[in-house]
């Protein structure tokens, strides 16, 4: 990684991200950015937040951010930003092609 310090490159890949359409990225890309993001922002998951109504849509988030709940939040950004530099990688391979 570049000399930035962890929080400034957190800030520019949450701002890469949403120039991102969601159709552009597979769905469990989708997930584990959001797993990543709630972790590095929120922290760790409290089981009795959780929404006791079933959503799909929502289980899948919820069951994607407890599987990283282990992870620091420094941890979750540092995931976060290593899939936003492989989605830029992929993007940049593929146009020149």
């Amino acid at each position: 990684m570049s000399t930035k310090d962890l929080e400034t490159q957190f800030q520019e890949a949450l701002l890469v991200a949403l120039e991102m359409t969601q159709s552009s990225l597979p769905q469990d890309v989708q997930l584990r950015l959001y797993a990543y993001y709630k972790q590095a922002t929120f922290g760790t998951l409290d089981p009795s937040q959780v929404n006791n109504t079933f959503h799909l849509r929502d289980a899948f988030k919820t069951n994607a951010w407890m599987q990283i709940s282990h992870i620091s939040a420094d941890d979750a950004k540092l995931g976060y930003i290593k899939i936003i530099n492989s989605l830029l990688k992929n993007n940049h391979s593929d146009e020149n092609e």
